[in-house]
């Protein structure tokens, strides 16, 4: 009986480090704003040899995109995997949707505020010259 018992009790120990170990990664609900979103967790994109991370920030959650890649410029990079859409101006790319998730100050004064290393970017994601190892950030922000 005891054998039985320090089995099960092995058993079930090694599924709950399965499926800890399976959930590793950073994930978020796909609720609110994130219903829209085209990833739920952090993903690695291309094979070039210039990476970069870029993370999505919403409703107090996140996910990152690791992208390796061979472009220029970080809004060819993230154009290139489908990861931001919007509108050309005269300033330059002006980003509406970032993984899915759309902001149009239009529409309900919200925009996608973009930073690098937590400090806002005084130009635009198709003008932003890329170098390994660098953050970005998108930050869904509603006025």
């Amino acid at each position: 009986m005891k054998k039985t018992l320090n089995s099960l009790t092995c058993a079930l120990l090694s599924l709950t480090l399965i499926f800890c170990l399976a959930s590793c990664g950073n994930t978020v609900d796909k609720t609110g704003l994130w219903e829209a979103a085209n990833y739920l967790k952090d993903t690695e994109f291309g094979s070039g040899e210039t990476t970069v991370q870029v993370e999505v920030k919403a409703e107090e959650q996140s996910v990152t995109f690791t992208i390796n890649t061979d472009k220029a410029t970080l809004g060819e990079a993230l154009l290139e995997y489908g990861l931001i859409a919007g509108e050309e101006s005269q300033y330059g790319l002006y980003v509406k949707a970032v993984n899915g998730i759309t902001a149009d100050y239009d529409v309900d004064q919200s925009y996608w505020a973009f930073c690098q290393n937590g400090e806002y970017m005084m130009n635009g994601v198709d003008s932003t010259e890329i170098a390994d190892g660098e953050h970005y950030e998108f930050i869904y922000t509603k006025q």
